[in-house]
């Protein structure tokens, strides 16, 4: 007997469940429309939109470097006519105090370059190109004061980095991880 009142009342509470929700799904999805809600959107240029999605992509790389460390290693090439091994990766970390993009595919990238007997703080003047959402530094022939001349190509993806270098007659690649600044 239990179970026919058990099952009578549950299908009391299914009627019941089934009405309640019918009646919500009768009732307006929303209150009526104020003016505000009235206007038309203000249609931009798909050159606006562009630009707009480009300096959100500008500020997101900004952000990604400044304060943070470049932590990982580079290789030396060696020519196959010296007849050595290679050697085997070396660690390298460039501590970046600031990202600035100076407009175009102009930046400022402000860091910390150590090795051998040099240890300085420079400011670096960059081009930085972009491959779809992929930000590629693009350094050519730069002279820096006392250092030599540098060219290099390095892509960011998400935190981690890759690319080639050259140093005046000695060049490898590069890659690692960028970790934010520690709190």
């Amino acid at each position: 007997m239990t179970n026919v009142v058990t099952t009578a009342r549950i299908t009391q509470i299914l009627r019941l469940a089934a009405a309640s929700l019918m009646t919500t799904c009768l009732l307006p999805l929303s209150s009526p429309a104020t003016a505000a809600e009235d206007a038309t959107p203000e249609a931009i240029s798909q050159e606006e939109a562009a630009t707009a999605a480009q300096a959100k992509l500008n500020q997101g790389f900004a952000k990604l470097l400044s304060g943070a460390t470049m932590k990982g290693s580079f290789t030396v090439d060696r020519d196959a006519a010296e007849g050595q091994p290679a050697k085997p990766p070396r660690e390298e970390e460039y501590a970046i105090s600031s990202a600035t993009h100076l407009g175009g595919e102009l930046w400022l990238i402000t860091s910390r370059i150590r090795y051998g007997d040099v240890d300085a703080t420079v400011p670096v003047p960059v081009v930085v190109k972009w491959a779809g959402s992929t930000p590629v530094i693009t350094l050519d022939e730069v002279t820096l004061p006392g250092m030599g001349t540098f060219s290099a190509r390095v892509l960011f993806h998400g935190n981690r980095y890759a690319g080639t270098w050259q140093h005046d007659a000695v060049g490898g690649l590069m890659f690692g991880r960028v970790e934010p600044k520690a709190d």
